[in-house]
């Protein structure tokens, strides 16, 4: 049997190491190791990777690459229920730290839903 590992799942046309490296320059913000602000670069990022993921499939998906990455890397929710307005995108999926990746709608994509810090 053949195992990936998450990281080197393809999520359609955006494979998970790309959704992770659009985010990196959020990190340190969505740590709260960073500035108050997101960089500028973290906000195109975020921009870039909700407009890539067009449609419900690949939001799931997407949200289930960063799911167990925001866990690993010790994603504030707080910090990252800032981030959308602090970018000034308009996110139509309210934040909720706890979601269940498999109940995104066919709505932009909010990175974040995917958080899943009561592992």
């Amino acid at each position: 049997m053949l195992v990936t590992p998450f990281f080197a799942r393809q999520i359609d046309d955006i494979t998970c190491p790309e959704a992770l490296l659009a985010l990196l320059p959020c990190l340190p913000f969505l740590q709260g190791t960073g500035p108050p602000t997101p960089p500028n670069n973290c906000c195109i990022g975020l921009n870039n990777l909700n407009q890539r993921a067009n449609t419900t499939q690949i939001r799931k998906d997407v949200c289930n690459c960063l799911k167990p990455a925001a866990s690993r890397f010790k994603v504030n929710p707080d910090k990252s229920k800032q981030l959308p307005k602090l970018c000034n995108i308009a996110l139509s999926v309210p934040f909720d730290p706890s979601v269940d990746c498999n109940t995104i709608l066919n709505n932009n994509l909010n990175i974040f839903l995917s958080i899943d810090m009561k592992r």
